[in-house]
C-alpha cells in the first residue's frame, strides 16, 4: 500500500486497524514531497520534524487505547491565510512575510482536536487576490497535470498540495470562486460552503462578507468528513450560524429523495469551451441515466455578477488592508526619505506609510485596493458600491426563485481547462473571468462544490459545479455523489513521479 495514493478515509481505516502507523503515513508524505516539491511549489512553510513529533503522539494514543480524533494521523495541507500559532501565516504577501500568529483560528483549532497532522502551509494568491497563484509575492505553485499551467487560485497551492498527493486533504479559502476554480483545474473536489456555515476566526480577511473556508480533497467522503468536523457555530465569529451540522459522512450514500436538476442557461454562452462544454452535456446525462429531471433555469442577473463582485469584493478590501501600514505589524519600509517637494510637504508618518505599502504589496493587491477605495470614496459610494449591493440583492432572489423548481442547479465550474502561466497577467479583466461561473454563489451566500467530471483531449481536467440552497450541503453533498459513483473521473490522478 502506497500511504499516498490513498483518501483520508482508508487512511484511517488502515491506521485504525493497526495496518500502518500514522509515522508511518507522514514520512510518506514527507518522502514525496522532498522528491517532487521543487516542481510543483505547492507550500511557503514546512515543519517535518513538528510533523513527526504529532505523528508519533497519534501512534502512542492509539497503542494506549486513548480515543483519538476522527482526523488522527491525516496529513492536511493548510491555505496560508489561517492563522496558525507559532509558525508562519504570510497569505503569500511581503507584507506578512515575518508575521507568526499568536493564536490558531478556529478550523486550525478543530483539525487538531480531530487529530491531523499539519503538513505545510500552502501558496496562495497574495491576500487570496487572484485566479492563478502567479500573484504569490514567493513565485507560482504548478499545476500537477501540466508544470506548464496554472493550478488555480486564489487556493492553488492547497489544491495542487492534494492533486500532486502531498497531502489527502486540505484547507483552502473561496471568496469568489477561490475553492472550486482551482479545485477544477486541478481535477479534485473543492467544497465552498454557505456563508456562516464555517468559522471564519482567524482567517486573514479579503472580503469580509464574502470569504467562507472549505475543503479540498479527491473523493466526496474526505469532503464530507472534513466538513463535519470544520462546521458549526463559534461564538468568536459573530457571522456564523447555530444551525445544527448534520453528519454528512453516514447520509453521504444515500441518494437523495429527488434528482430535480437545473441547468443554468447563462453559464453556457460566449466564452465556454466546446470541450468544457461537451464535458458538462455529458455528466448532465449521467445524472439522467440515474433518474433525474433535468430542466434549464435561468438566472437573469447572473451577467451582473462579475461588475459586482469587482466592486464590492474590492471595497472590503479596501477597508480590511488599511491595517496594514508598517506602525504596528506588517512590513516597514527602511527608506522613505521623499523623492519630490510634495512629499517633502508630509509628516514623516505618512511617509512610511507609504513606502510601507508600496513595498509590501504587490500590483494586484494594490489594483484592488485602488478600485476599493475609488467605489467607496465620498460621491461615488452610492453610484458604485450600494448599486453593487443591490445587483447582490437581485442575483439572490435569482437563485431563490430557481430553488422553487429545481433541488441543484449545475454548470461548468470554469470556462476553460488551466491556461498557461503568463496567458492572462497582462489582461486583469480577462483573468476575473476565471470565476464567471462561481462568482454568483459567493454574492448569494450559497454553497457550490466542483468535482471532477472528464479531461480535455490534452488531458487536462474539467470540473462540474453543483450548486444548493442555503444549508444545503448534506443535499449537494449527496447529489454529487451519485455521480461520482456512477464514474471514475475522481480517481483519476496526474503522472506525476
Amino acid at each position: 500500500m502506497d500511504p499516498t495514493r490513498s483518501t483520508a478515509v482508508t487512511l484511517l481505516a488502515e491506521m485504525n486497524s493497526g495496518a500502518i502507523s500514522a509515522e508511518e503515513v507522514t514520512r510518506a508524505y514527507l518522502d514525496r514531497i522532498d522528491r517532487l516539491e521543487g516542481r510543483i511549489k505547492a507550500f511557503l512553510h514546512r515543519d517535518a520534524d513538528a510533523s513527526l513529533e504529532k505523528a508519533r503522539e497519534i501512534d502512542a494514543l492509539r497503542r494506549a487505547g486513548g480515543p483519538v480524533g476522527e482526523l488522527a494521523g491525516v496529513p492536511i495541507a493548510i491555505k496560508d491565510l489561517l492563522c496558525t500559532r507559532g509558525v508562519p501565516t504570510t497569505c503569500a504577501s511581503k507584507m506578512l512575510a515575518t508575521f507568526r500568529p499568536p493564536y490558531d483560528a478556529t478550523v486550525i483549532e478543530r483539525i487538531n482536536a480531530a487529530g491531523a497532522i499539519s503538513i505545510g502551509k500552502t501558496n496562495m494568491d497574495e491576500f487570496a487576490m487572484g485566479s492563478s497563484t502567479e500573484n504569490s509575492a514567493f513565485g507560482p505553485s504548478k499545476n500537477p497535470w501540466d508544470e506548464e499551467r496554472i493550478p488555480g487560485g486564489s487556493s492553488g497551492g492547497s489544491a495542487a498540495a492534494v492533486a500532486a498527493d502531498f497531502a489527502p486533504i486540505s484547507l483552502g479559502s473561496d471568496t469568489g470562486g477561490s475553492i472550486r476554480q482551482p479545485a477544477a483545474l486541478c481535477g479534485i473536489v473543492g467544497l465552498k460552503p454557505t456563508y456562516e456555515r464555517v468559522s471564519r476566526y482567524g482567517l486573514i480577511a479579503f472580503a469580509s462578507s464574502l470569504d467562507q473556508i472549505g475543503p479540498f480533497s479527491h473523493d466526496l467522503a474526505d469532503t464530507a468528513l472534513l466538513l463535519k468536523i470544520i462546521a458549526g457555530k463559534d461564538p468568536r465569529d459573530a457571522t456564523s450560524v447555530d444551525t445544527p451540522v448534520p453528519d454528512y459522512p453516514k447520509t453521504l450514500d444515500t441518494p437523495p429523495e429527488s434528482l430535480r436538476i437545473g441547468l443554468v442557461r447563462e453559464f453556457f454562452g460566449d466564452g465556454l469551451d466546446p470541450e468544457v462544454d461537451a464535458a458538462i452535456r455529458e455528466a448532465v446525462r449521467v445524472y439522467e441515466a440515474a433518474g433525474a429531471t433535468v430542466r434549464e433555469v435561468s438566472l437573469p442577473h447572473s451577467k451582473y455578477g462579475a461588475p459586482a463582485y469587482y466592486l464590492v469584493a474590492p471595497a472590503e478590501c479596501s477597508s480590511n488592508l488599511a491595517r496594514y501600514d508598517g506602525t504596528i505589524f506588517g512590513h516597514r519600509a527602511e527608506n522613505f526619505d521623499p523623492i519630490s517637494p510634495a512629499e517633502a510637504e508630509l509628516p514623516v508618518l505618512i511617509r512610511m506609510m507609504m513606502a510601507s505599502r508600496a513595498e509590501g504589496f504587490g500590483p494586484e493587491v494594490k489594483r484592488r485596493i485602488m478600485l476599493g477605495t475609488f467605489a467607496l470614496s465620498a460621491g461615488y459610494a452610492d453610484q458604485y458600491y450600494n448599486q453593487a449591493l443591490k445587483v447582490r440583492r437581485l442575483i439572490r432572489n435569482d437563485f431563490d426563485t430557481a430553488f422553487k423548481d429545481v433541488d441543484i442547479l449545475v454548470g461548468p465550474t470554469t470556462p476553460t481547462a488551466a491556461f498557461k502561466f503568463g496567458e492572462k497577467t497582462a489582461d486583469p479583466l480577462a483573468m476575473y473571468l476565471s470565476d464567471i461561473y462561481t462568482i454568483t454563489t459567493n454574492l448569494a451566500g450559497i454553497p457550490g462544490l466542483s468535482i471532477p467530471c472528464g479531461l480535455t483531449k490534452s488531458g487536462l481536467p474539467i470540473g462540474l459545479q453543483l450548486m444548493a440552497p442555503a444549508f444545503a450541503e448534506e443535499k449537494l453533498l449527496r447529489t454529487a455523489r451519485v455521480f461520482e459513483k456512477a464514474t471514475d473521473w475522481h480517481t483519476k490522478r496526474p503522472g506525476l513521479v
